[in-house]
């Protein structure tokens, strides 16, 4: 991918390997032990702090599962290419210490939006409740749960007790949602190398032309902005990829001030 000499850098250096075989292990184990009834999803995936599924280890274990193939392998891949040539420059400690700061602070990003989702979810639900309506009733839904509820509602049959245990209901499934992946701190790895070597040439996949790296960087971060918003309910958690280039951005610059304390 790259149209430049980075292959002196040498083989995969030990951080960048190990992070990559366990990020494989549990994907193996996850799908083994799914066959014996065992899901390591909910148990190790992020869930919000609210949930009744959420443990402190999951702030770190959540790191480290994935949902499918690509998304593991798109993810390693980004890792092995990008996070290998950070650890030879940086150091295996240095880099270690980046790589999980920037997954924290995409987890602390994607919770602290999600609380203000949550927010507004239970503020239009505690306005239901003080007025009740199959119209309120039916809009909540639809905005926040089921696009296509509307059209299923039978308004003959409303219930605002039930409608109200429903709405709860439809919220704390939500908070049970757990997130899993490496991508917020695959995002800051993407970040720190477009501050290292801005002007390095990539050749993206799909459209195939070469690009900058820091260019690269600027238009990643804008589109995960741009679908952060514009997509709000998505299964993509635009705003932990943010969280990872932000806390990475944030990082590098308190090095750069700190010199003497460089790992």
């Amino acid at each position: 991918m790259f149209n430049v000499g980075l292959n002196k850098f040498g083989s995969t250096p030990p951080v960048v390997k190990n992070l990559i075989y366990i990020n494989i292990v549990m994907f193996v184990a996850t799908w083994v032990l799914g066959g014996y009834g065992i899901d390591l999803t909910q148990k190790l995936g992020l869930h919000f702090f609210e949930s009744r599924l959420f443990t402190p280890i999951q702030i770190i274990s959540h790191m480290f599962m994935h949902g499918s193939i690509p998304h593991l392998f798109f993810n390693m891949f980004a890792l092995w290419m990008f996070g290998k040539i950070l650890e030879s420059v940086w150091g295996s400690q240095r880099f270690f210490i980046y790589y999980i700061i920037t997954g924290l602070g995409a987890a602390a990003i994607h919770t602290l939006v999600n609380y203000i989702q949550y927010s507004h979810i239970e503020s239009a639900i505690i306005a239901f409740s003080n007025s009740p309506s199959p119209a309120l009733f039916s809009e909540i839904v639809t905005k926040y749960f089921n696009p296509d509820a509307a059209s299923m509602f039978d308004t003959q049959a409303f219930d605002p007790q039930l409608a109200k245990e429903l709405l709860y209901s439809g919220l704390q499934g939500l908070k049970d949602i757990p997130t899993v992946g490496a991508s917020g701190a695959v995002f800051g790895v993407l970040l720190a190398f477009g501050m290292l070597f801005p002007n390095t040439e990539l050749m993206l996949l799909f459209p195939p032309i070469p690009i900058k790296a820091k260019w690269m960087v600027i238009g990643y971060g804008a589109l995960e902005l741009y679908l952060g918003i514009d997509q709000p309910g998505s299964n993509i958690a635009h705003f932990a990829h943010l969280g990872g280039m932000l806390f990475g951005f944030i990082l590098i610059k308190y090095w750069n001030t700190k010199r003497s304390n460089f790992y």
